[in-house]
């Protein structure tokens, strides 16, 4: 053997054995893995892209339903008495797969709609009767649910879709298993995503928002009566960029005044999604 070529070996080596000793010990501080995978791409021993859904992957096992869902009065919704046909040009307008099916209100969901279980009872010819008739059953988690349980709950049990109630067993939103996949590997953009109409704000409650990072500056300045615009950057991402000083990860914070602004949604280019809170 070369015993030149032993010193070029020895550094990967004692990657594999920081790595190995925070393995094999009691509980791991997460923060001081990623530092050790942070400087191990920085020695090019993982690509950017490797990295940054490594780092996905930990922070979904922190993160909770909560943090990710769709809230309520942004769901597209079906009333389970609704004619089949009736919601023909809803079913065309969204493309959505799935539709959560109400009774009287958002809050009460008693089923999902399949877009394919529509399409075959129009394919094979048969009477379009209600949505009541072809609905299927609904998974529901709490709020609470951590996210890499409740990927192994949905992937287990073949569900995509699920409906997430609050403390009085009330649907609060949906969530998706593409919404925690981007949580992993960023964005995921489809033909049918239209972010246009649907605002840049949802309130929460009065004291916690969650915001779409491309949200104009002035908007946020005009919506929550502030002044955070300059001349340096055009939106609420590019204000919390420049506090920064460097593209946030996912789970990083800033306190300006009484806000406090979280990294929810992120990935090596952009930030998609905001935490805000009102420190009282």
């Amino acid at each position: 053997m070369n015993e030149e070529q032993l010193p070029s070996k020895l550094p990967r080596r004692g990657w594999i054995h920081r790595i190995s000793h925070l393995l094999s010990g009691e509980p791991q501080d997460l923060n001081e893995l990623v530092d050790i995978l942070r400087d191990a791409q920085e020695n090019r021993l993982l690509e950017p892209d490797a990295l940054s859904m490594i780092e996905g992957v930990l922070q979904v096992s922190q993160m909770r339903v909560r943090d990710i869902m769709i809230p309520r009065i942004q769901m597209v919704v079906v009333p389970k008495e609704a004619e089949l046909e009736s919601i023909l040009p809803l079913v065309t307008e969204f493309g959505h797969s799935r539709y959560p099916v109400i009774d009287g209100e958002r809050s009460k969901v008693v089923g999902v709609l399949l877009a394919k279980d529509l399409l075959a009872r129009i394919s094979q010819n048969k009477a379009l009767n209600k949505v009541h008739e072809i609905m299927r059953c609904v998974s529901v988690v709490p709020e609470s649910k951590r996210l890499n349980i409740l990927l192994k709950e949905l992937r287990t049990r073949g569900n995509h879709m699920a409906i997430v109630v609050d403390e009085y067993g009330q649907a609060a939103g949906l969530v998706t298993i593409e919404d925690i996949l981007e949580q992993i590997v960023g964005e995921i953009e489809d033909e049918h995503d239209d972010h246009e109409d649907e605002g840049y704000v949802f309130e929460r409650n009065p004291n916690e928002f969650m915001i779409k990072a491309l949200m104009p500056i002035n908007e946020f300045d005009d919506y929550f009566a502030t002044q955070l615009a300059t001349d340096e950057y055009d939106t609420i991402a590019g204000f919390i960029v420049h506090q920064l000083q460097h593209m946030p990860k996912r789970g990083e914070s800033l306190t300006v005044d009484n806000l406090r602004f979280e990294v929810i949604k992120a990935d090596n280019r952009r930030i998609h999604l905001i935490k805000l809170k009102k420190v009282l």
